[in-house]
């Protein structure tokens, strides 16, 4: 883990750190945006790409994935699929409690029409 690359503690990187950060250079960063409609950094007032800290996550998990794991650029797009669609149907607590609640109000009702 001593090859990490290093991330300060800015909230925004310019496109030329990012590349620095993941050793890729400025246009593949560019093509994956194209690519990957999850990745996508802000613009700056002169249309500068500025990338927070998920973004630069993302992309060293795309290049691993790539690079390292053998995926095609497909297969990464299929596996973000999955992943996105896993976490859009995380219930939130609230929503959760209310259901469980309503579960076990209908459960009782049914436990008290049997005694």
């Amino acid at each position: 883990m001593g090859n990490e690359p290093r991330l300060g503690s800015k909230v925004f990187y310019k496109i030329g750190e990012v590349s620095q950060v993941t050793k890729l250079p400025a246009y593949v960063l560019r093509f994956w945006e194209s690519q990957f409609p999850f990745l996508k950094p802000k613009k700056s007032r002169g249309n500068q790409r500025l990338y927070v800290r998920r973004d630069v996550e993302t992309v060293l998990e795309i290049k691993r994935m790539l690079y390292e794991e053998g995926y095609t650029l497909e297969g990464v797009k299929r596996y973000w699929a999955r992943r996105g669609r896993a976490s859009a149907q995380r219930v939130k607590p609230k929503e959760l409690a209310q259901k469980l609640r309503g579960n076990l109000q209908a459960i009782l009702k049914i436990l008290e029409s049997h005694s």
